[in-house]
């Protein structure tokens, strides 16, 4: 089951942002710095792992530059990239504290915007920054081509495996450690519909869906494809579906 919020206030007692990049050295470093100073002022206890996922311009040395003193900072990397899905997983599986935040590297959701998601979090809750629902506030939207596949796609998610989710690509979201700890270790899906393997595994072991809406800003940079990558993502989606499905099947009998 999916919920749109609640106004119950959970604070988060320690974080693990995990932060995967693919070629970012352009932009990882303004990102960082943001990050690092909301942890400074926010947060009690953090780390920000930044997964660099075969990158070829020198993203993790950036990284190690910009944010290497805090103590807080810990680089991973992947001798090729391996996708989106497989950096967030490494970095998921990585963390060290209660509560496990995925960020993109562009911060097109703001890093403050985790105050929000901490109003709902708890350790088997996932809660997730959204664009699709009535308060969320679209800085700069994508084009209108990108907004409408995106609308196709979600449709479709929605129709096999993540009903009631009104964004289930947002880059942001915040997990509990008692649903890391059951969602990631088996993540399959190493590219873009990740997220929508995450999902669909929490609400089929009964973990709530918090949907929260959040501040974006559409990043005209985006190396997502609109149509190659669509594709891509939708032949994932059966394949989650279809794995999903026969892992059912395996368990009923």
């Amino acid at each position: 089951m999916t919920h749109k919020g609640s106004d119950a206030p959970s604070p988060i007692d320690g974080l693990s942002i995990v932060v995967p990049a693919y070629n970012e050295a352009e932009r990882i470093g303004a990102s960082l710095e943001k990050i690092a100073a909301y942890c400074r002022s926010s947060l009690k206890a953090y780390e920000i792992i930044v997964v660099d996922d075969g990158s070829t311009d020198g993203t993790g040395e950036v990284a190690s530059r910009v944010v290497g003193e805090d103590d807080g900072f810990v680089l991973l990397t992947t001798p090729k990239n391996r996708g989106k899905g497989h950096a967030v997983r490494t970095g998921a599986l990585a963390a060290r504290y209660p509560y496990v935040l995925l960020s993109d590297a562009d911060l097109s959701t703001p890093i403050e915007e985790t105050d929000k998601l901490a109003l709902h979090a708890s350790p088997d809750t996932v809660v997730v920054a959204s664009r699709g629902l009535p308060d969320s506030d679209l800085e700069e939207r994508q084009p209108f081509y990108r907004e409408t596949m995106g609308k196709v796609f979600n449709l479709m998610v929605r129709m096999l495996l993540v009903p009631g989710v009104a964004d289930t690509q947002c880059g942001f979201k915040l997990f509990g450690k008692g649903v890391s700890n059951a969602i990631f270790p088996p993540l399959q899906t190493e590219r873009f519909a990740f997220d929508v393997e995450l999902l669909a595994r929490a609400i089929r072991l009964g973990f709530p869906v918090v949907e929260v809406p959040v501040r974006w800003k559409n990043d005209l940079r985006s190396r997502v494809h609109p149509i190659r990558d669509s594709a891509l993502m939708m032949r994932d989606v059966l394949r989650v579906w279809f794995m999903l499905n026969r892992q059912s099947a395996a368990e009923k009998r």
